[in-house]
């Protein structure tokens, strides 16, 4: 892991990086029980920019910028997708309010090194897309601070 990781993120990697697959699991289920709920004030919109349509599950990510730092928002079904809900859940643990450089300090395979041994290959390039999209979004916020 390298040591210019934000230390939220090596963190994460180093946590779910050493649980065995049943840890693993477990940790999902709480991380998803965990997702911030959306609030009201992002229901209502209905702009494409917010869907993320890489991924099989529909969920939808609003970011927010207050003084400088990012904080992230998902529209998902939980009960529906709690593997979704909990990788967002992990993930926005490691960025929200902190500055978009902590969102795109994200490596490009933190995806399967969080997932591995969980045989979920067919969920990496959803995962790998909401990654994209946060990245997407603290590039936006970057240039326009």
């Amino acid at each position: 892991m390298s040591e210019t990781l934000p230390p939220r993120i090596a963190a994460v990697l180093s946590r779910f990086q050493g649980l065995s697959r049943e840890d693993k699991m477990a940790a999902l289920v709480s991380y998803a029980r965990k997702l911030e709920p959306l609030p009201e004030r992002f229901a209502s919109l209905t702009d494409e920019h917010f869907a993320v349509h890489e991924c099989q599950t529909p969920v939808r990510i609003f970011p927010e910028t207050t003084d400088g730092k990012l904080h992230f928002f998902a529209e998902i079904n939980v009960r529906q997708s709690p593997t979704v809900a909990a990788f967002l859940s992990i993930v926005f643990s490691a960025v929200n309010d902190e500055p978009p450089a902590v969102t795109l300090a994200i490596p490009a395979d933190f995806v399967r090194l969080m997932m591995s041994g969980l045989d979920l290959r067919t969920r990496e390039v959803g995962l790998d897309a909401l990654v994209a999209r946060l990245r997407r979004h603290a590039r936006e916020a970057s240039s326009s601070t």
